[in-house]
């Protein structure tokens, strides 16, 4: 019970901290967590676990135009750890993971492998920040400026970011004088697509890439647009036939709620909604992320990626689904969505 309560709480952080919207909007990382990145690593470190230094490198803004602007510098963290390395003397190899669009301490934290992997290859392990991410943010680390229009964030780009991870890891194999260690990039998701441009575009710098999860052809007119979401429905659907069955007619439950005399009233009462206003579009919007980002980390241990969840989130979910026949009254009736639990 207490991971199923655990699980709707999450779903309602989802609900409140999302913004209105009546596009489908592709998922992306959230701005905050329960469990901030700092924390967790500080907590870890308190424990004698520390996971990693952290270190900042001056990157140049524009690395392959000679305007003015393109001379700027700003700072760009990546986190490090050496504690198996072979050292420089042995060509032990240097491991880098290319960092996505966040926080380089969530994803360095829930990259469990490369750490398992280090002892064996006695291996450096880098975690490098993706420009205009967490704090390696351009303009003098002031976001207001870095995101205030197109020709800021016209720096802001995967090709860009690319020339900083080639250019931070030379110097650092440089300073290190560990010029004849091997590299091998490492990413997930985006990171991973990013990771396997880097094997392609800087093969002197990498000898290997691990692109894990990396859409690389997802794009227009090569992969259908309908894909990522497929993939989200058999999640689903993998586990349950009947979770399926349930959360597909609950979009159509929902419509027909949001177009009854009060219906938008009841469905904000049934949810907890911290909304004044809502469109039955928006609750569509808010639920399927919700969805979404359970099967994104349908982990089977325990999470603290992008929210802490327990093992298997998407098996629990279809438990309480299953378990839970009046999930539809839910819905329709106008009851409270958390029962006796007021989370809100």
């Amino acid at each position: 019970m207490k991971i199923r309560l655990f699980l709707l709480q999450f779903v309602l952080f989802l609900l409140c901290s999302s913004s209105l919207s009546f596009a489908k909007i592709p998922p992306r990382f959230p701005s905050s967590s329960f469990v901030q990145p700092e924390n967790l690593y500080f907590s870890l470190a308190y424990k004698g676990n520390k996971l990693y230094e952290t270190n900042y490198f001056t990157q140049i803004l524009d690395h392959f135009n000679y305007n003015p602007d393109s001379y700027q510098t700003f700072q760009q963290r990546y986190l490090f750890n050496d504690k198996h390395w072979g050292g420089a003397k042995n060509n032990a190899p240097i491991f880098v993971y290319t960092g996505n669009e966040g926080d380089i301490e969530w994803f360095t934290q829930n990259t469990g492998f490369m750490f398992e992997i280090a002892p064996h290859f006695k291996a450096l392990l880098v975690f490098i920040e993706h420009r205009f991410y967490g704090k390696s943010i351009p303009y003098g680390g002031d976001k207001e400026i870095a995101y205030s229009n197109t020709s800021t964030l016209g720096y802001l780009s995967s090709t860009q970011a690319l020339a900083d991870y080639a250019t931070l890891i030379i110097d650092l194999k440089k300073n290190l004088t560990a010029t004849d260690s091997p590299v091998v990039v490492f990413g997930g998701s985006y990171g991973g697509m990013l990771a396997a441009w880097f094997r392609l575009k800087y093969p002197h710098v990498t000898i290997g890439a691990l692109a894990s999860s990396a859409p690389i052809l997802n794009f227009e007119n090569i992969t259908s647009p309908y894909s990522f979401n497929n993939i989200i429905t058999q999640d689903f659907r993998g586990e349950s036939e009947n979770c399926y069955k349930v959360i597909k007619g609950s979009w159509k439950k929902i419509e027909d709620m949001a177009k009854t005399t009060g219906g938008l009233k009841k469905l904000r009462k049934s949810f907890r909604l911290c909304k004044n206003y809502i469109s039955s579009g928006s609750l569509v919007n808010w639920l399927s992320t919700a969805f979404t980002y359970t099967a994104m980390t349908d982990y089977p241990t325990a999470s603290n990626f992008l929210n802490p969840l327990p093992a298997s989130p998407v098996k629990e979910v279809q438990v309480f689904i299953t378990e839970t026949s009046t999930f539809y009254l839910y819905i329709i009736s106008g009851s409270q969505f958390l029962g006796e639990y007021n989370i809100i």
